[in-house]
C-alpha cells in the first residue's frame, strides 16, 4: 500500500514530559486537514516559570537528583542571605554609619583592607573544597556580628571575615561546576548554570525583600538580632547538608573508589552510586588510612630501586603504572607512591588506585573476610607476605623500609581482579572514562634495554 491510498494520518508530538500533542491529518478532495485531537498544554504561567528558571528539556535533559538539591540549595541560599543581612547591619554599625564622630576616609580605609585580605584569601586558598566551607561561611558571618563589640580589633576581625569568605566563594565555585557537569544530562551545561543563575538571583531578591521589612522591626533589640542569626544559620547549614546529601556522583574520587573497592573484596559486588551516596563522608573526607596515596608521584622522591623498576616496568602492556610502598617500623603507618605513564588513561589510573586499594585491604585485614568469589586465597598469600615483610622490617631496626617482595606479589592480582570490578563499575552505572581521583601532573616514560 502506498501513501496516497491512506485517508487519515495520527501525529503525536512531545516536549519533553510537560507537553503533547495529538493531531489527526484527513485527506479529501479539497486538500489535507488538519484537526488537534488532544493537547496538554500547561498554563502560560507554568511554562513561563519553566523556561525562566528550568532547563530546557526538564526533567529529562538533568540528573535525577537535580530538583531535590535544587530545593534544598534554594533554601540554604535564602539563609545565608538573611544572615548575610543582618551581618551588614552589624558591619555598617562598625564602620560608624549612624556615628557622628566617623569619618568616611576610616569607613573606605576599613572597607579597602576587608576587600584586599578577601582576594588574597581567594589566591591562597583555592584547594579548599566541600561542605567545610559552609562551615566557614557561617563563622565569617558570626564574626562580623560580633565585630562592633570589639572596637579596638574591629578591623582586623573585619579581615578574618572577609578571608574566610573568600575561600566560601573559590570552593562554592569549583563545586558548584561539578554539580553542574553532573546534572547537565544533554550537554547542556551553559543552560543549566544560566537557569542556576536565574534561580540564585530570585531567591536573592527574596531575601532582600525580607530583609526590607526585617531590619527596621529588629534594629536595636540584640535579643531577637541573635536569636534570628542563630535560627537561619542552623537552617542554613542543615539545608547544606540535605543538598550535598541529595547528589548521587557517578564519577569516582577517592573515598568513592575506597568504599567499592573495598566492598568488591568483601562481598564480590559494586555497589551503585546511590549506595555509595549514603556511605560518603560530605562535610571532610576521613583519613582512616594507614597507607596514604600519592598518585603521580615524582619518580626522584619516590627513590625507586632497580628491583621496583624491573618488577612494575615488566609489563607495560597490561599496565601503564608503577607501584612502591614506604612503610615506617614503628608507627606502621606507610605510603603508597604511584608513578604514571604519559599515555596512563583514566581507566589505567582508576587500576593504579585499585592496586593501592586491594594493598590496603591486605595491609587493613590482613586478607580476612575476603570474599571466595574474586581470590580469597591470593588475598590470604599476599597478607601473609605482607606481615613477613614487615615483621623482617621491625627485627631490622630501620627507621622506615620498603615492601617490595609484596608489592610484586600485587600486581597478578590485581591484574586477574581489576578487569571484573571495571566491569562491575560500568554496569553499575558508573564513570570510567573519567574521574576526579586527584592526580598529580608527574608522568614518565621507561625503557628497559
Amino acid at each position: 500500500m502506498s501513501a496516497t491510498d491512506y485517508k487519515r494520518v495520527r501525529i503525536q508530538e512531545f516536549y519533553g514530559s510537560s507537553e503533547s500533542r495529538t493531531y489527526s491529518l484527513t485527506s479529501s478532495k479539497n486538500g489535507t486537514k488538519i484537526n488537534v485531537i488532544k493537547s496538554t498544554t500547561p498554563p502560560t504561567s507554568v511554562q513561563f516559570f519553566k523556561s525562566v528558571f528550568l532547563p530546557q528539556g526538564y526533567p529529562e535533559s538533568v540528573s535525577g537528583d537535580y530538583l531535590t538539591y535544587q530545593l534544598w540549595d534554594t533554601l540554604q541560599a535564602f539563609c545565608s542571605s538573611i544572615t548575610g543581612t543582618l551581618a551588614t547591619q552589624a558591619i555598617l554599625k562598625g564602620v560608624g554609619v549612624g556615628d557622628e564622630k566617623a569619618t568616611v576616609a576610616a569607613a573606605a580605609m576599613t572597607w579597602m583592607l576587608k576587600d584586599g585580605t578577601g582576594m588574597i584569601g581567594r589566591i591562597l586558598f583555592a584547594w579548599l573544597r566541600g561542605l567545610f566551607a559552609d562551615f566557614l561561611n557561617d563563622g565569617a558571618l558570626f564574626i562580623e556580628m560580633i565585630a562592633p563589640n570589639f572596637p579596638h580589633l574591629f578591623t582586623l576581625l573585619l579581615c578574618v571575615a572577609s578571608v574566610a569568605k573568600s575561600i566560601v566563594g573559590v570552593a562554592g565555585g569549583a563545586t558548584r561546576a561539578a554539580l553542574t557537569m553532573h546534572q547537565a544530562r544533554r550537554n547542556n551545561m551553559a543552560d543549566v548554570s544560566a537557569k542556576d543563575g536565574s534561580q540564585e538571583t530570585l531567591v536573592n531578591l527574596s531575601a532582600l525583600i525580607v530583609g526590607l521589612f526585617l531590619l527596621p522591626a529588629v534594629t536595636g533589640n540584640a535579643r531577637i538580632i541573635w536569636t534570628l542569626f542563630f535560627m537561619f544559620t542552623m537552617l542554613h547549614l542543615y539545608a547544606n547538608y540535605k543538598a550535598v546529601s541529595s547528589v548521587v556522583m557517578e564519577t569516582l574520587n577517592r573515598e568513592r573508589l575506597h568504599i567499592l573497592a573495598y566492598n568488591f573484596f568483601r562481598y564480590g559486588s559494586i555497589l551503585s552510586p546511590a549506595e555509595v551516596c549514603q556511605r560518603e563522608s560530605v562535610i571532610i573526607m576521613k583519613d582512616q588510612y594507614k597507607l596514604r596515596m600519592i598518585l603521580g608521584a615524582e619518580f626522584i622522591k619516590e627513590s625507586i630501586s632497580s628491583e621496583d623498576c624491573f618488577t612494575a616496568f615488566g609489563n607495560q602492556e597490561k599496565r601503564k603504572y608503577a607501584l612502591t610502598v614506604h612503610i615506617g617500623s614503628r608507627s606502621r603507618k606507610g605510603t603508597i607512591y604511584i608513578l604514571l605513564y604519559r599515555q596512563s588513561s583514566a581507566e589505567d589510573i582508576i587500576k593504579a588506585c585499585f592496586h593501592a586499594e586491594l594493598l590496603r585491604w591486605c595491609y587493613d585485614n590482613n586478607g580476612y573476610g575476603a570474599s571466595m568469589t574474586i581470590g580469597f586465597e591470593e588475598m590470604t598469600d599476599l597478607s601473609k607476605t605482607l606481615r613477613e615483610e614487615i615483621q623482617v622490617l621491625n627485627c631490622s631496626g630501620k627507621a622506615e623500609g620498603k615492601l617490595i617482595h609484596s608489592v610484586a606479589q600485587s600486581y597478578s592480582i590485581a591484574d586477574t581482579l581489576f578487569p571484573s570490578f571495571v566491569n562491575f563499575l560500568r554496569s553499575s552505572g558508573w564513570v570510567t572514562n573519567y574521574n576526579m581521583l586527584g592526580a598529580d601532573e608527574w608522568r614518565i616514560t621507561c625503557d628497559l634495554e
